[in-house]
């Protein structure tokens, strides 16, 4: 029985129910030792009659090696990774050390689990139980906060039960404080019946309604301590009483008992055989352990064994001494001889050893690899740091600190993999070592900090670089200009390129297309242009690493080929997936989604933006979440969304000014020029968009068209001479119908004339932007109508509309209906038939986006990172709302 639970049993057997009824739920208990949260976990395993139960424990030893605590929670289980896709099984099997090592993915971890926690749901309700959560592994801990965040219609109720410090964020949260004093009566009474009143009111006092100090207090007094005959507390101390009394308790046993207890709170197989095995170094028996189990300290069952509690676990450590402690590490190390507990004994190894000793460093580097292996970069930086601290050659040992702060980065660490990368000499020498301390300590600025900075780091640090290996030197430069770029910093871009242009040739288009950016942010836009092609249209781009794609990718844009990009985006978003590259993969989706944007598809942009903007969270990275949302404005204003576009837009100029986040701030004020000149209000239109300066290219390029547009239609055609002038410029280097056509139409509109309209329309035909081609033929309506040439006007309105309303821009297809309406047309009314996916929900319209096009649910699950029940759960509500009964009619729906 629970004292003092009622409203928190309520809750967490709400979930149960929920599970029983096929709906998943996530429940994050927090509090401080002893306050509950697992006695809580219990009473949702006693009311889980006929619901199957997964339960596993934090164990601090455990906390370096990856997946180790996943491996616990799952082992049950094991046999079903067989019914996985190839790919997500290979990819867990790799992870828990089952198979061959997969390529490194730890979303693709994440997505196995929670395919194989449903498919366990898909034979009735699953409870799964995380407790001591602070203590599991970072890459168990991620894979499954992967899944919490995932869970929709599985049946799956996960809980998680941690300390204070255990906090991951966007999950539900239960918080136990203390009972109250009528429940602290009740257990104490309960568990002490014989206590003086007045030793019972110190107790309740002392416990502060912690329920474990209630219960375990009262065992650390004697008799006349519990009648009030002497002070009852001069045995209990002011800190960790609980686990005092739990100390107090193991004391009590025989010296052997105690020493098998401290073996056992340093393993972490939970192997009985294995423990007695270590213990034998201490003269230790099986009577010991039953010893143990009658004091109600330890549980066995089968070749298991494990603590009662996880604070009997600290206090059995901590109750040996120093030496002893070595010594049981030492012992745990050498039974732990099968390649299977390699970490193990490395780490065991390492806790043994107080001086720098390069054997052991050399096992903890091993280890660190093996976690490489298996996505365990959170395991990997800790096993580099511990090589590092003994490591006795200090080159050696600042090689090491780098390649332990390139993991932490990878694990979604960035400030952890700074402070790493701080720690290493400076002196180094090795000039991959020291180009991996300079990229970590950039990334650390790039995501957390300024954009600027980071690009100032790795300028300084290229040139320490070049004497080393200039080609190194190089792709540090060619980083520190899109860090330029990204900060819209010319000076800043202009010093990396002088520096890039300073070295040897280094035979990539990598610095053609870096010193084409770094024109581009100059204003020397037909210099840039021809730069930049040097690297999209090189002929051969397979040497090209992740980096060097992007930026082809990220050239596309500026020199005008908007398919290209987004094509070499998606490629690189693939590669990023397949290898968990996620600093790179927010930056590569940001990519393609702007591509996407600038071929008119913003319903699909905004679409993968609200799934894709809690991922970047997921990542850590502050920096691209900003940039992303800037892109959310932009698109959400264009399919109408006033509301969504200023909020949106208001979330990301807050950031972007206080970090100087240049390029998102641009995209975020773009969006915002936009929506006032669909909304019809040329002025407010103007003043915001002149707030753009070249130095934001190539936003300051393609919002070039609307400042002429604003300028013109707020009778303020002067204004629009200099963003022509721009733009032409940009168009004649570039050379592609789409940019050619928008310049028709921008001179058009300043000098008034109908054959540039006519023009412009026909040379639209050649491009791949229809929602320009639709403005195009909305402004050159307008010309036509008030020029009285009503049929001509109409025919140019009506291809508009058709247009706006199948790409979703409905404030420009208001427009068009009101120029319609100017010439006596009546126009249909807006038809949500015209959109027949509006109906949906956006998580329903890209599950049914990707079933139309014959994908499977395993195949859909994989792409939006769900589980193929929840996929099916979507399809089943999405069908109904559509007026369909199967798949095969999604093809006529779907555009």
């Amino acid at each position: 029985m629970l004292y003092g639970r009622a409203a928190e049993q309520a809750q967490v057997d709400r979930l149960l129910a929920d599970a029983r009824s096929g709906r998943s739920g996530v429940l994050v208990v927090r509090g401080q030792p002893g306050i509950g949260k697992t006695a809580l976990l219990g009473h949702l395993t006693e009311q889980a009659a006929g619901v199957r139960v997964l339960h596993g424990v934090g164990i601090e030893s455990e906390a370096e090696l990856p997946y180790a605590a996943l491996h616990l929670l799952l082992r049950s289980e094991l046999d079903r990774i067989d019914a996985l896709p190839e790919t997500q099984a290979a990819a867990l099997r790799g992870a828990l050390g089952l198979g061959a090592a997969a390529p490194e993915n730890r979303f693709l971890v994440g997505l196995a689990v929670l395919s194989l926690l449903a498919e366990v749901a898909g034979d009735g309700p699953l409870l799964c139980l995380v407790d001591d959560a602070q203590w599991f592994d970072r890459a168990s801990i991620d894979a499954l906060v992967f899944v919490a965040r995932r869970l929709d219609a599985e049946g799956i109720a996960l809980v998680f039960a941690g300390r204070e410090e255990f906090h991951p964020q966007g999950l539900p949260e239960l918080w136990l404080d203390g009972v109250d004093r009528d429940a602290a009566v009740a257990l104490l009474a309960e568990s002490a019946r014989d206590l003086a009143p007045k030793v019972r009111d110190r107790v309740l006092a002392e416990a502060g309604g912690n329920p474990l100090a209630l219960i375990e207090l009262p065992s650390t007094l004697t008799a006349e301590q519990q009648a009030g005959q002497l002070n009852p507390f001069t045995t209990i101390p002011v800190a960790n009483r609980v686990q005092e009394a739990f100390q107090q308790q193991i004391r009590a046993l025989p010296s052997t008992a105690q020493a098998l207890l401290a073996v056992l709170a340093a393993d972490d197989t939970g192997d009985l055989g294995i423990v007695l095995r270590a213990a034998e170094s201490f003269s230790a028996r099986l009577a010991d352990l039953e010893a143990a189990e009658q004091a109600k300290l330890v549980t066995v069952n089968g070749a298991a064994v494990a603590f009662r509690h996880p604070l009997i676990r600290a206090a059995a450590y901590q109750n040996v001494p120093l030496t002893s402690r070595v010594a049981v590490r030492l012992a745990l190390a050498k039974v732990l001889d099968g390649g299977e507990h390699a970490d193990r004994r490395a780490w065991h190894l390492a806790a043994a050893t107080t001086m720098p000793d390069e054997e052991v460093a050399h096992e903890l580097e091993l280890a660190a690899e093996r976690a490489r292996t298996r996505s365990g970069y959170a395991a990997m930086a800790a096993a580099y740091e511990r090589a590092a601290e003994l490591t006795p050659d200090t080159a050696k040992r600042s090689v090491r600190l780098a390649a332990a702060a390139v993991a932490a980065s990878d694990a979604g660490q960035p400030t952890r993999a700074g402070t790493l990368a701080d720690r290493a000499s400076e002196e180094i020498q090795n000039p991959l070592a020291l180009a991996r301390l300079i990229q970590v300590r950039a990334h650390r600025e790039f995501e957390q900090g300024s954009q600027a900075a980071a690009g100032e780091l790795i300028i300084a640090g290229a040139e320490r670089v070049a004497p080393l290996d200039a080609e190194r030197a190089a792709y540090l430069l060619v980083e520190a200009v899109r860090c330029g770029w990204y900060a819209s910093d010319p000076g800043l871009t202009e010093q990396a390129a002088k520096l890039l242009r300073a070295l040897p040739e280094i035979g990539s288009p990598l610095a053609s297309g870096a010193l084409g950016l770094a024109a581009l942010i100059n204003g020397e836009l037909q210099d840039a242009v021809t730069l930049m092609q040097g690297l999209v249209l090189a002929p051969d781009l397979s040497a090209l690493q992740v980096p060097g794609l992007l930026l082809v990718a990220q050239l596309c844009a500026p020199t005008g080929r908007y398919g290209q990009g987004e094509a070499v985006a998606a490629r690189v978003e693939a590669e990023c997936r397949a290898h968990d590259m996620g600093g790179w993969l927010t930056v590569a989706v940001e990519t393609r989604l702007q591509a996407q944007m600038l071929l008119g598809r913003y319903r699909e942009a905004a679409a993968r933006l609200e799934e894709i903007i809690p991922m970047v969270g997921d990542l850590g990275q502050r920096n691209g979440s900003v940039a992303l949302t800037a892109l959310l404005a932009l698109a959400r204003g264009e399919l109408g969304d006033e509301q969504g576009c200023r909020a949106a837009a208001a979330a990301a100029l807050e950031q972007a000014g206080a970090r100087g986040l240049r390029a998102a701030e641009a995209v975020a004020v773009a969006g915002l020029g936009r929506l006032e000149l669909a909304l019809g209000r040329p002025e407010a239109s103007l003043g915001i968009l002149e707030r753009i300066s070249p130095a934001m290219a190539p936003v300051s390029v393609f919002s070039a068209p609307d400042r002429i547009e604003a300028a013109v239609r707020a009778r303020e055609p002067e204004l629009a001479l200099e963003p022509l002038a721009y733009y032409l410029d940009w168009a004649a280097g570039v050379c592609m119908p789409s940019a050619d056509a928008v310049a028709l139409r921008c001179r058009a509109l300043v000098e008034d004339d109908e054959d540039l309209y006519d023009e412009a329309v026909r040379v639209h035909e050649q491009g791949e932007q229809p929602h320009e081609q639709a403005r195009t033929r909305l402004l050159y309506g307008g010309w036509l109508r008030r020029a009285r040439k009503r049929a001509a006007a109409r025919a140019q309105l009506r291809a508009a509309l058709e247009t706006f309303d199948r790409l979703g821009m409905a404030l420009w297809a208001e427009r068009a209906r009101a120029e319609l309406r100017a010439t006596g047309d009546v126009p249909a009314a807006p038809r949500q038939a015209d959109d027949p996916l509006s109906v949906l929900t956006a998580q329903e319209r890209q599950v049914v986006r990707l079933a139309a096009t014959g994908a499977s649910n395993r195949d859909i699950a994989a792409q939006l990172y769900l589980s193929p029940r929840t996929v099916g759960y979507h399809l089943y509500k999405a069908f109904p709302k559509l007026g369909i009964s199967s798949r095969a009619e999604l093809a006529a729906i779907v555009t």
